[in-house]
């Protein structure tokens, strides 16, 4: 169930994508359960670092390349640290396969309730939520 107090406070505020809500219940229901925007992943795990590496980019690294990469890649890793972006960069060397599909990785596709911790929502929590005072 919603965090219908929640809901009310979004709804109170413009769509961020669309910039207003639907009038109908179920129409603004369906608009907020749209998977319409991006969020942030906080850590990826070694098992995904690795999985992303494109194989023939791994074998034209060097000896201590490889190592470094299989090391690093024994632990889980904020993609978004400075650091973190920066070794990846020095390990591949600039826009290759691998940095692309780690970059892509950094990212989830969802909906905007989802994103602010709503949940999904249904027509009669739309509802509910204008009816509040």
């Amino acid at each position: 169930m919603a965090d219908i107090a929640k809901l009310k406070t979004l709804l109170a505020l413009p769509h961020p994508v669309s910039d207003t809500w639907e009038a109908d219940n179920a129409a603004a229901a369906a608009q907020g359960n749209e998977v319409d925007m991006e969020e942030n992943i906080n850590s990826l795990s070694g098992n995904q670092l690795f999985t992303a590496t494109d194989a023939g980019e791994f074998v034209g690294l060097s000896d201590a390349k490889k190592q470094l990469w299989v090391s690093w890649c024994n632990s889980d890793r904020d993609p978004h640290n400075a650091a973190n972006v920066a070794f990846v960069n020095f390990i591949f060397e600039g826009g290759t396969k691998t940095i692309i599909a780690l970059a892509l990785l950094r990212k989830r596709p969802v909906s905007l309730f989802a994103k602010e911790g709503v949940g999904r929502v249904r027509t009669g929590e739309i509802a509910e939520a204008r009816r509040m005072p």
